[in-house]
């Protein structure tokens, strides 16, 4: 089964979602800034994150392609999963409006609080009510139509969601400590200048390594839920 991701930077792979999707039967199929014809009906599409917004489309027409793609999978139900810029390009495919957030940059390891619908998810149940996770982000999306609010933050409400048989995320789930530690590093400068403690985030990485394991064994549940439904 094909697994078309599509990324937008050089540093941001699919991370610990690629072994779990691997595992589960599926062969990746990596795409950088570009669509295929042939991907709107690939078994399933995942689209990862970057620096620009859904709103910069015209910056970078790659994003249209893309959103166009989504709207045409999510109108025949056909398996998307959206990370970070993925979720946000996956919440405006069906319909939500995204933009700046009011509630400024997120940004470091932090608890997501996962919704009482959720806890009762074929992918989420089982877990612990909150989950360190990584964050990077500015964005934010409204309500997702016809979709399932699945995890909130206290900065930002729209955190996660399923709709029908795809799955967004907000946060970064696949990224290791390390990972983020290079993140960290890569992205130093943007974030002094945002006015972050570099330090401060570098002092967060072990509670994300602490985490690893839950965070990897929840994208194993992803990866095998998805593979079942297209079986």
């Amino acid at each position: 089964m094909r697994a078309v991701v599509f990324e937008h930077e050089e540093h941001e792979g699919p991370g610990l979602l690629g072994p779990a999707l691997e595992a589960a039967g599926f062969t990746l199929v990596r795409r950088f800034r570009t669509v295929r014809r042939e991907d709107v009906e690939a078994p399933l599409v995942v689209v990862m994150g970057g620096p620009m917004g859904v709103y910069e489309a015209d910056a970078h027409p790659f994003l249209n392609d893309e959103l166009a793609l989504l709207g045409e999978r999510l109108a025949n139900d056909r398996a998307c999963v959206g990370v970070c810029l993925g979720a946000q390009l996956l919440a405006a495919a069906a319909g939500a409006q995204v933009s700046p957030g009011k509630n400024g940059f997120e940004v470091g390891v932090g608890p997501v609080r996962w919704t009482q619908d959720a806890l009762k998810d074929p992918v989420v149940a089982g877990v612990k009510p909150r989950t360190a996770v990584a964050h990077w982000h500015g964005d934010t999306y409204t309500p997702v139509p016809g979709a399932t609010l699945l995890a909130s933050t206290d900065r930002y409400t729209q955190q996660a969601f399923r709709l029908g048989s795809s799955y967004g995320f907000q946060f970064h789930l696949e990224l290791t400590a390390k990972e983020l530690g290079r993140w960290l590093e890569l992205g130093a400068e943007d974030l002094v200048t945002r006015g972050k403690d570099l330090e401060a985030l570098k002092a967060q990485l072990p509670k994300l390594k602490a985490a690893e394991a839950e965070n990897t064994e929840l994208l194993q549940r992803l990866a095998h839920h998805l593979a079942r439904g297209l079986r």
